[in-house]
């Protein structure tokens, strides 16, 4: 059996420009890379990963051959192909386009299939689709490509909880065995609350995971995201934004620490993304609100 490669091997098979990739932003179970290509025919080897990929720029007539079955179609903005992991495939097409590839980790599904449909991933397969127009795939990898394209350093959390809205999302309309919808689920209990309370307020300068806040509450991700939007009416990286930036203001009024310091206390990766987050989220900015509290 032929070795799996990762995502940043692939262009060493498919050669093509770089445009952005999430390499560096310490982004866990998911990753973004977009390219420019030109037309090729190329074999893909068997990928470690689940792979989305979303036509950003040109059109083109694109076939794909998949355990021994062409495909054919045309591929346009809009459109997006989907590759189960660990299966060669077969691509050719003529001339130039500009895609992201999504890329959802075996242990991201397998974490999310084992909650929500009570198998593993290894039980389930993306069908082999290269054409697909779904708005929700579309939304979606297009917030992760901003956050890729913005270098936000401080959006790991948000980049896990699109990575797993997604993997939802085609285990739900794309997989090989139809998952069954969740029975409802009520919310987190007070004791959860309290746990997950003191945890994120020790660990808020630090990098929190979903997985991590979920293994708090003892819950699968899944699971953990459902309940914890019921108990706090967010969802778990907004919550821990709204405390970074709470925490934040406590600190920048009494003005004891430079503005680094507060951004590192605070969990934001620079004073350039605690000022970015302040002006987004309260329209003023670290040296306004420092001032307005001495005033």
């Amino acid at each position: 059996m032929q070795a799996l490669i990762t995502p940043g091997e692939l262009p060493q098979w498919v050669p093509g420009k770089l445009l952005c990739a999430s390499d560096d932003l310490g982004w866990k179970d998911v990753a973004l890379r977009s390219y420019h290509y030109a037309g090729l025919d190329v074999e893909v080897p068997a990928l470690t990963d689940f792979a989305i990929v979303a036509y950003r720029r040109g059109g083109t007539r694109m076939e794909r051959r998949f355990e021994g079955r062409w495909t054919r179609t045309h591929c346009a903005p809009g459109d997006c192909s989907l590759l189960t992991r660990a299966q060669l495939s077969h691509w050719h097409w003529t001339e130039d386009i500009d895609v992201s590839h999504v890329y959802l980790s075996e242990r991201l599904v397998s974490r999310v299939a084992a909650d929500m449909l009570g198998r593993s991933a290894g039980e389930v397969r993306l069908r082999d689709l290269l054409k697909a127009r779904d708005p929700v795939i579309t939304s979606i990898v297009e917030a992760i490509a901003r956050e890729a394209d913005e270098h936000a350093r401080g959006s790991a959390l948000y980049v896990e909880a699109l990575g797993t809205q997604l993997a939802v999302h085609l285990l739900r309309h794309y997989a090989s065995v139809s998952p069954a919808e969740p029975a409802p689920r009520g919310r987190l209990s007070s004791g959860q609350v309290r746990r997950l309370d003191a945890h994120i307020a020790e660990h808020l300068h630090e990098h929190l995971t979903l997985e991590g806040l979920a293994e708090v509450a003892g819950l699968g991700v899944w699971t953990f995201s459902r309940q914890f939007r019921k108990s706090f009416g967010r969802a778990p990286h907004a919550h821990v934004v709204d405390q970074r930036v709470a925490r934040a203001q406590r600190l920048l009024a009494q003005g004891s620490l430079a503005l680094k310091e507060v951004a590192s206390a605070c969990g934001f990766a620079d004073q350039a993304h605690l000022t970015r987050v302040l002006h987004g989220r309260l329209g003023t900015t670290p040296g306004q609100l420092r001032q307005t509290a001495g005033a």
